[in-house]
């Protein structure tokens, strides 16, 4: 039986098939490489030029501009080129992985231009609060900016990032579809999203709220949930407190709209300080008053605004006596009640042993048992 001609042209076919798929597939990987290599290559060599010329300059918002962005353009930049090299390959094949390779680095790069864009706004954010200082004792203009610009700056950023992502996914047909077949039943679905999101959106307008109406700044002395401190840091959705033991007390930021906060430098730093002393009623409250001046002149954390000594109360055993006196600021105060505290008790102690709280007992010897005796 002849054998049949057709089996060698169909192997010799395969074969031919087989080589240039491995060509091509060379052809793709070395592209790629290449594109990879000249984008790093032309990363490098503008960052080094930003780089000199921000020395040059002697700018440090120039230098901190190319820092920021020096993430974003490092994964850019050959991102570009493979995408060039994947949408040129997808032009001449007709390969479905390749299509979605070509989608996906257009999403890279979709992804990668939102987080420069979040980069530029930080850096706009971190310009603004350098030109106004905070270690100055008269911070208040620049607590105030620090606040309003960080929290926009961040709640921002989040839009950004939601809106990069749907622009991301909405380069895919699929994703296009998903989302029409979504529209459809939106009464539905906006509930259900509406219901999850709420604390989310709750918080976040509560953010701009409190950038806007300021019921708190950066490092405003606070007192939450009994709890001393200060604000270490303000994000879209919670408040970071420093507590005075150096713990961090997390709050979410619809706690400072809806409940009340002490906030003992809303306008001023400076503070009325007490300290209350229960003694005897045969204690000489004016020699009391005198010491408590002298202690005062005496001491470095006094601001010299205004003192008092006064009687405040009247109980069955003892009569309540509040000392107090101003200082610059809560842990100044905080410093200066201990020390008056602590001064005038010694003081009691050592001039009037008897103006000290007693418990007073009368003995009526009755009259049987004295006829005993």
């Amino acid at each position: 039986m002849a054998p049949d001609p057709t089996i060698g042209i169909n192997v010799a076919a395969r074969e031919v098939g087989w080589v240039e798929r491995f060509e091509g597939a060379l052809w793709l990987g070395g592209s790629l490489a290449l594109a990879i290599t000249v984008g790093l290559l032309a990363h490098a060599v503008l960052r080094s030029v930003l780089r000199g010329v921000a020395e040059r300059a002697n700018r440090a918002s120039l230098r901190s501009l190319v820092a920021r962005l020096s993430g974003p353009t490092r994964l850019a930049l050959p991102l570009f080129g493979v995408q060039f090299v994947l949408v040129a390959a997808a032009a001449t094949s007709e390969s479905a992985l390749m299509h979605m390779a070509s989608k996906a680095a257009t999403l890279a790069i979709i992804l990668t231009l939102t987080w420069a864009t979040v980069c530029l706004v930080g850096f706009v954010a971190d310009v603004l609060k350098s030109r106004h200082r905070v270690d100055v004792s008269d911070n208040l203009v620049a607590r105030r900016i620090h606040t309003q610009v960080g929290v926009l700056a961040r709640c921002l950023g989040v839009v950004l990032w939601i809106v990069g992502i749907a622009i991301g996914l909405m380069t895919f047909p699929q994703v296009r579809q998903v989302g029409a077949s979504l529209l459809a039943s939106a009464g539905i679905a906006g509930i259900i999203l509406g219901v999850a999101a709420r604390p989310i959106a709750e918080n976040l307008l509560a953010g701009v709220q409190i950038a806007f109406t300021e019921p708190i700044r950066l490092d405003d002395v606070v007192v939450i949930e009994g709890q001393w401190g200060r604000i270490e840091e303000i994000t879209p959705t919670y408040v970071v407190v420093r507590i005075w033991d150096d713990r961090r007390l997390v709050v979410p930021l619809m706690h400072f709209i809806t409940k009340p906060v002490e906030n003992w430098t809303r306008t001023t730093s400076q503070i009325l300080g007490t300290v209350f002393l229960y003694t005897d009623y045969t204690v000489p409250v004016g020699r009391l008053r005198e010491e408590l001046k002298r202690i005062l002149d005496g001491s470095d954390k006094w601001d010299r605004r205004g003192w008092a000594l006064q009687v405040t109360d009247a109980k069955a055993s003892t009569i309540e006596i509040r000392a107090l006196m101003s200082a610059v600021n809560g842990p100044t105060a905080f410093e200066l009640r201990c020390e008056v505290r602590e001064k005038l008790i010694d003081f009691l102690q050592r001039e009037y042993p008897g103006a000290l709280p007693r418990t007073r007992a009368v003995l009526e010897q009755r009259g049987d048992a004295a006829a005993v005796a």
